[in-house]
């Protein structure tokens, strides 16, 4: 059997004892045995903080800017209250993506299968890198234990609903809408995070530039060593910002001071994961948030990740504004396609790929 050919919910579904060797993390990846690994053993005093980002007044936005500085410095992420989104779209945008995975038939999935010899493709998937990536890659390629679904949303010129898939009936149109209203939350949260720094408000976004973004519903099936098995394998995001949202199983984890902090699943709120590029743009000052997915024997997992990334011809840098007078610039300037062929290139593994443009002062 080609195991790497089949999807992970197959596997999973044909009651399969032993974890195919493809799928086996080397030991100092692998997460701690446990009976549960969904089961939470952090407090909420230790978690990733929670905070309302626009359900305040004018007097209150210096307050706020604090907290978003604090969890950005802290944590690299945050969870957001009051985002605007309305929580019926939080509902639809996991129920049509649950949906897609548990009740459309495999031969139908197949039809949106993405392109195998090319890296982030828009479609139906499970491994990341494409074979020509993994024989140059530093060290053998692990695969994760997910299944995917990659849709290219902004610019609206990438978007081509008839490339997603028409199974529930209203899932093109709960991922257009779902897009459109991430964009805004990513928008003012940029704003906000620029000023928490003492920027205008504009900086952060004008580095950017038009929002390149990807929504990836991301399936985690039952496995049956959990113990050997990554969902998803230490990584910081390429991008800009991440607004995740995850069910009520849990399994997302995030490195802080050394110790992998389970993130408790908030069924109506967002969850901000600072990428690289704001790592750069804000010159180390907040860092792009390592984390991973672990997985479990009893239940499938479900989340949805909306990626917000520069153009792949836009370069970035750190912001002048905190690079000037004792403060030098701690990373190279980078072309950010450079960036993600590197990064496919590479493989992920934490965070060698932004600390690759660390300049040794």
């Amino acid at each position: 059997m080609d195991f790497q050919m089949m999807r992970v919910q197959s596997l999973s579904e044909g009651g399969i004892a032993e974890v195919p060797a493809q799928y086996i993390q080397p030991p100092e990846e692998r997460p701690p045995i446990s009976d549960d690994l969904t089961v939470i053993d952090n407090s909420d005093e230790d978690n990733v903080p929670m905070i309302d980002v626009f359900g305040f007044d004018s007097e209150q936005r210096d307050t706020v800017c604090k907290l978003i500085g604090d969890a950005c410095a802290q944590w690299g992420a945050f969870h957001i209250t009051n985002h605007g989104v309305p929580v019926e779209l939080l509902d639809q945008i996991r129920g049509v993506g649950l949906s897609f995975f548990k009740d459309c038939p495999v031969k139908d999935k197949l039809k949106y299968a993405c392109d195998p010899n090319s890296p982030a493709s828009q479609g139906y998937g499970s491994k990341m890198l494409r074979p020509e990536a993994e024989a140059e890659a530093e060290t053998s390629t692990v695969l994760d234990w997910r299944d995917y679904f990659d849709h290219h949303t902004l610019p609206l010129s990438r978007r081509d609903p008839s490339r997603w898939p028409h199974f529930p009936s209203n899932y093109r149109q709960v991922v257009a809408h779902y897009s459109d209203e991430l964009k805004l939350v990513a928008q003012k949260l940029l704003g906000l995070i620029s000023e928490s720094l003492g920027l205008p408000t504009s900086c952060i976004e004008d580095a950017v530039g038009e929002f390149y973004q990807n929504i990836t519903i991301s399936y985690y099936p039952a496995c049956p060593q959990p113990h050997l098995t990554l969902g998803l394998q230490s990584h910081s995001d390429m991008g800009a910002i991440t607004l995740l949202i995850q069910d009520h199983v849990g399994g997302l984890q995030i490195l802080k001071d050394s110790r992998w902090i389970t993130v408790h699943p908030q069924s109506h709120s967002i969850l901000v994961i600072l990428a690289d590029q704001m790592e750069i743009i804000t010159n180390g000052k907040y860092r792009s948030a390592q984390h991973r997915a672990i997985t479990n024997s009893s239940s499938p997992r479900l989340s949805v990740a909306t990626f917000h990334d520069p153009a792949k011809t836009v370069k970035i840098s750190p912001a002048f504004e905190l690079t000037r007078n004792s403060s030098p610039p701690k990373y190279r300037e980078v072309k950010y396609g450079d960036y993600v062929s590197s990064w496919y290139t590479k493989g992920p593994k934490g965070k060698r790929n932004i600390d690759a443009l660390l300049i040794n002062c």
